[in-house]
């Protein structure tokens, strides 16, 4: 039988279906203040997207914020752990993980067998967080997305020297009103962010490989400074680094599998 995972994270919710050693689907919606209704939606996508049915996983771990209140899953785990998981398993050389999620970062170390061997979080600013780009992106007129394309076109990346969002914020309206191209104020923002985080990923020590994850993972802009701040390479995850906890559930629910099998073999 398959396994899944579901996150209901603070602005997304996302599911994935596991077939042994492949991702049969993913699906990702925005969370609704409802979580048990977010997370039936999001699996049902990704069942439907597999062909398949909730009669069909053996077993369904839950992550995120709103991991308490998925009805339908057997287990609930912390995103942490979901994450490491979801990482090693994709990539056994990565030691650092990244994550960067809608209001919280976290930096997290393991050993080659995945297990964790420090991690911190921050959650006390907006500052290293998805949110900040969310709230820059809209002050620009952007779509989310396009922060990190629109930054590789800058040719004189702005500074900003405030570490708060709402100061930060300050900073570009003025230099909007003095027509300091978007690229620039693009791309000093993803360096911004970027440096941020890679003070809170030194604090754990950084070992190779290093890869993210979480929504902002998929800023190039964020990406490219992030290799500059940290002075390594930042490894390519080949599966959507947005739905890195659900995959991380989605293979924990798989061992649980697994060692119920073994068990009644033993029987």
């Amino acid at each position: 039988m398959m396994s899944a995972g579901c996150d209901v994270g603070s602005l997304t919710t996302k599911a994935v279906i596991l077939n042994n050693t492949r991702v049969m689907s993913h699906a990702l919606i925005p969370s609704s203040f409802n979580p048990e209704k977010s997370a039936a939606e999001v699996m049902a996508l990704a069942l439907n997207a597999a062909g398949l049915t909730m009669k069909d996983i053996g077993f369904c771990v839950g992550t995120g914020y709103g991991r308490e209140k998925i009805p339908f899953v057997g287990k609930a785990v912390s995103e942490i752990a979901c994450h490491a998981k979801g990482a090693h398993w994709l990539l056994p050389s990565i030691r650092t993980i990244i994550d960067i999620g809608g209001q919280d970062c976290k930096a997290i170390r393991i050993d080659e067998k995945g297990n964790i061997v420090r991690f911190i979080t921050n959650d006390k600013c907006a500052s290293g967080t998805g949110r900040f780009l969310e709230v820059m992106a809209k002050l620009l007129g952007l779509e989310l997305e396009e922060l990190g394309t629109l930054s590789g076109q800058s040719r004189n990346p702005i500074t900003l020297a405030a570490t708060c969002t709402a100061w930060a914020q300050a900073e570009v309206i003025v230099h909007l009103n003095s027509n300091t191209p978007k690229a620039d104020l693009a791309a000093g923002i993803n360096q911004a962010m970027a440096a941020r985080v890679a003070i809170l990923a030194k604090s754990v020590g950084v070992e190779k490989d290093v890869c993210m994850t979480g929504g902002v993972a998929k800023n190039a802009g964020v990406l490219d400074a992030m290799e500059k701040h940290l002075g390594v390479p930042m490894r390519r995850l080949r599966v959507d680094p947005q739905v890195m906890g659900a995959l991380g559930a989605a293979v924990l629910a798989k061992e649980k599998m697994e060692g119920a099998s073994h068990v009644r073999s033993r029987l």
